[in-house]
């Protein structure tokens, strides 16, 4: 029979230095990408889309029940359409769809809180177009990188780098990290931990770049050079809203990782700079990733 000290000894040699519990967090991101690759791999991606919009109402969701504890009353409903909106008419229409989904839902997000009345209207109105701007239509680049002939293997390239930078910091911060990037926001930060994520992004964009887009070595290097400071900060950016709203994570949905939103938030930040990347310096090949 397990005493108490054994549970807690045997929970405590399954948490890592950086505070997760790694089987459980290597558990979920295994199904997690299991889940991507093959929305990927059927219809030229298009399930994909549908992938990214539950997770996008997931993370809506999530923002809500944050926001309550602090008072604020996010309304999520118009959130939720306006979520589908934006993703599917990026894949059916491209940008122009994309931004004028945003444009509607921010009015429906105001429209639909005046039923609640007067107090409050300007924080949870403010809360609502907040939160389209930061999740839906921050995800609608990434199905506006699905939409070219190799959009798979750009997306692919995307998650990659982003999910390097996450490795990368993690191995060197718990290896050697000593001198903390931002200790107020994000305690476990540190910047030899910034250091190996720029390392493993620029490794890793310059692979996915070449080998898979047929793009020149250097937009990979740039590509990961960028990717490291927006998917850092997008990460500090997150620590922020849960330290102002005082929580430790978005939810536990997701285990090992807590809320979904906790694994987004580095995502959503790296997207757009992504896709800008990509359009503008990779031609589109129909022989990519071949």
């Amino acid at each position: 029979m397990t005493t108490p000290s054994e549970g807690a000894a045997k929970a405590a040699s399954s948490t890592s230095r950086a505070g997760r519990n790694l089987p459980a967090a290597i558990g979920s991101a295994v199904v997690l990408l299991a889940a991507i690759a093959l929305c990927l791999a059927t219809f030229d991606g298009f399930p994909f889309v549908f992938l990214a919009c539950a997770a996008i109402c997931v993370g809506i969701w999530e923002l809500g029940r944050g926001l309550a504890s602090a008072g604020v009353r996010l309304p999520v409903e118009p959130l939720y359409a306006g979520a589908a909106a934006m993703l599917f008419g990026a894949w059916f229409g491209g940008a122009p769809p994309l931004a004028t989904a945003l444009a509607v839902t921010a009015l429906a997000v105001m429209l639909w809180r005046l039923r609640l009345g007067v107090a409050g209207f300007v924080r949870d109105a403010t809360a609502g177009v907040f939160t389209a701007v930061y999740v839906p239509f921050l995800a609608g680049f990434v199905v506006l990188l699905l939409r070219p002939d190799d959009g798979v293997w750009r997306v692919l390239t995307f998650i990659l780098v982003t999910i390097a930078s996450d490795i990368g910091g993690y191995a060197a911060g718990v290896l050697l990290g000593r001198h903390p990037m931002a200790p107020v926001i994000s305690p476990k930060k540190s910047w030899e931990g910034f250091a190996g994520s720029a390392v493993s992004c620029m490794v890793v964009g310059w692979l996915c770049v070449t080998y898979l887009l047929d793009g020149d070595w250097w937009v990979g290097v740039l590509l990961g050079a960028l990717a490291v400071v927006t998917a850092t900060l997008g990460d500090l950016f997150e620590s922020v809203i849960k330290r102002d709203l005082g929580i430790k994570d978005m939810s536990q949905i997701v285990p090992g990782h807590g809320g979904l939103m906790d694994r987004l938030d580095s995502l959503l930040a790296t997207v757009a700079p992504t896709w800008l990347v990509l359009y503008y310096l990779v031609d589109v090949s129909s022989t990519a990733g071949l």
